[in-house]
């Protein structure tokens, strides 16, 4: 039996955009193959509100966050953490010989502007990293407002991870000044696994061409001139099954369901399940900076969620156990991509009834 999953990635993805993975290869320097990216990239300008160039990498969302990090770090990262995804910007920095502060938040809570205009006050920073919505806790960090502090230092270069949550909420890129916003395709977009896209801006690019080690295949800077030089063609040959989907899930979101229409439909059903973890359960997370995409329930009924999710699983679900040291005291329901209203609901009657919750 399949399992419905309301995991925070991977998603369930609709059968047409999965057909449209198993279209016949097209050559990756060919002409169709540059209409097919440039078209991409045009369409997902208008997701992310920006008039930047988008760079596709054939990565999970992890790759293009170790290249924006160590591309565009001249001086020192500033790495804000609410959770598990938030501190591994830190790590990636690290690993890659970049220097960095992490700059860690109680489980939780959210970065607040007023945190990060006293770190960049130092000097001491010319990069700031943070994870818009970090799927351990359910907390989305208001990066608007973190963005208006960060615009008042002309040095600093913006990058946040929006893996968990673009397309899913609407994220002002060029508004927010993000120099770099991250995401891949296997989460809110509705994809399955395999791809990760970013803004570039005209700022980082000017950053990038300062820091000398930037890597090979993760080097932003080099995908970014190939583009412009190849008319939208890549170095590596990239995963044209992704673009094919991509392309095919894009025109749906854009010009079938609407980017305002989708983005009321995850907040819509993100209050169904908000209501209801409060009924029954409690909300793990700040309620001032709760997530559009999923929640995270605390599990003040010390239920065993491992026996739950096998009861789901029987009856063609799959939630998620809170991760890293939230484990068995959380667990988390995902409502992003194309899931519907009636599938949410349908989930928590069957939860209701497995726990014997009235």
């Amino acid at each position: 039996m399949h399992k419905k999953l309301f995991i925070p990635g991977p998603v369930e993805v609709k059968p047409d955009v999965l057909e449209q993975m198993a279209r016949p290869m097209i050559g990756h320097r060919s002409k169709e193959a540059s209409e097919l990216q440039r078209r991409i990239s045009n369409n997902l300008r208008k997701v992310f509100f920006t008039e930047s160039e988008i760079l596709l990498s054939t990565t999970s969302g992890s790759g293009l966050m170790e290249g924006a990090i160590r591309c565009c770090t001249a001086k020192k990262a500033a790495v804000f953490s609410v959770g598990a995804f938030g501190k591994r910007w830190y790590e990636m920095a690290t690993s890659n010989n970049v220097s960095a502060d992490l700059f860690e938040v109680e489980m939780g809570k959210a970065v607040t502007p007023e945190m990060v205009d006293k770190v960049l006050k130092t000097g001491n920073y010319d990069l700031v990293a943070v994870t818009h919505n970090e799927t351990s806790t359910g907390v989305m960090n208001p990066i608007d407002k973190i963005g208006e502090v960060i615009k008042k230092y002309s040095d600093i270069i913006f990058i946040v991870d929006t893996v968990s949550s673009a397309a899913g909420t609407k994220i002002e890129v060029d508004k927010c000044g993000i120099d770099i916003c991250i995401t891949s395709t296997q989460k809110a977009i509705g994809l399955p696994p395999g791809m990760a896209i970013c803004t570039f801006s005209n700022k980082a690019k000017e950053r990038a061409e300062k820091v000398p080690n930037r890597g090979f295949y993760l080097d932003l800077l080099s995908l970014y001139k190939y583009i412009q030089k190849k008319d939208y063609q890549y170095p590596s040959t990239p995963s044209i099954s992704h673009m094919y989907a991509l392309d095919y899930q894009l025109d749906y979101i854009l010009n079938k369901e609407g980017l305002e229409n989708r983005f009321a439909r995850h907040l819509e059903m993100a209050k169904v399940v908000r209501e209801w973890a409060k009924k029954y359960f409690e909300l793990f997370p700040d309620e001032n900076y709760l997530s559009n995409t999923l929640t995270t329930v605390k599990n003040n009924r010390e239920i065993d969620v491992s026996f739950l999710n096998k009861e789901l699983a029987k009856r063609g679900f799959q939630i998620s156990n809170g991760y890293g040291s939230l484990k068995d005291k959380t667990f988390r329901i995902a409502h992003m991509a194309d899931c519907k209203m009636e599938e949410i609901q349908e989930l928590l009657i069957n939860i209701n009834d497995i726990l014997g919750l009235e």
